[in-house]
């Protein structure tokens, strides 16, 4: 059998991760396959330890909602608990382990890494493990504060105080601040999900609207934002850049992302 990874995530019919993977393997001729997974909450467990036993399973990425509950099935190396408190990656290490790793901050920095955001403010919706992942991103770069818009403020302001950051914490539909970037970090918006109920107009005209969901690709936030003619980064920014990370931790190889736009318009049909 060929070696294999996979994402998992309860939903994952949306998931775009194969159709990513399968688009680098074919360009660079590896023998391996990428598949999708639904997992539900209660068999993570299960899964984890089926894999364990499985030689040809290289690794999963993970999305929505084990990227917290992920961290209790496999080795913590990194710290990673420590610092950013979630995962969404789990790689088979040499020594037959698995071993959890997070992608999603460095795939959140790279389209905005040109943005000076030492001294700004910024808003974040949500308070997940997507959110950790950019929380722990900002917190790196300077940022002077952070609002969190979620539904469970106390959590919201719990992360504040995890990674460090100057801030606080509201209900989510509170007004938004004139902040220099905006990013949805929930699931509001998603193809399935709740819609994100949120007016722009308090953000100055130099502000970056970033959208974490990537189906739809054209979110209603991001549609508000290019009304106003904001500048604005989507979801699939985000998703390629973590996905190219945790594509060399699977399978040796760097993806070829010089083929990028190749592959965005595959992920557009």
């Amino acid at each position: 059998m060929k070696h294999y990874a996979e994402v998992i995530g309860d939903p994952i019919a949306h998931s775009k991760s194969p159709a990513i993977h399968g688009f680098w393997l074919d360009a660079l001729g590896i023998e391996a396959e990428y598949r999708a997974a639904h997992v539900l909450p209660e068999a993570l467990g299960d899964y984890f330890a089926a894999r364990r036993d499985d030689p040809n399973w290289r690794g999963c990425n993970i999305t929505i909602p084990h990227k917290q509950a992920a961290l209790d099935h496999v080795e913590d190396r990194g710290g990673v608990r420590e610092s950013i408190g979630a995962i969404n990656t789990v790689v088979r290490a040499e020594d037959g382990a698995l071993v959890g790793t997070n992608t999603d901050a460095g795939g959140f920095y790279a389209p905005i890494s040109a943005m000076d955001l030492e001294g700004g403010h910024a808003v974040v919706i949500g308070a997940g493990g997507a959110a950790r992942a950019i929380l722990f991103a900002l917190s790196r770069v300077g940022i002077a504060r952070v609002t969190i818009l979620n539904r469970n403020v106390l959590k919201a302001a719990a992360l504040l105080s995890h990674f460090g950051l100057k801030g606080d914490a509201v209900p989510l539909g509170s007004p938004l601040p004139p902040a220099d970037l905006l990013v949805n970090a929930s699931a509001l918006g998603m193809t399935g999900q709740p819609p994100l109920v949120i007016d722009l107009s308090p953000l100055p005209e130099d502000a970056v609207v970033y959208d974490a969901v990537y189906a739809p690709l054209e979110t209603a936030l991001l549609a508000q934002a290019r009304a106003r003619d904001l500048a604005t980064v989507d979801g699939l920014e985000m998703l390629i850049g973590q996905a190219a990370l945790a594509f060399e931790l699977f399978f040796g190889a760097e993806p070829p992302r010089d083929r990028d736009d190749a592959l965005r318009a595959l992920l557009l049909r």
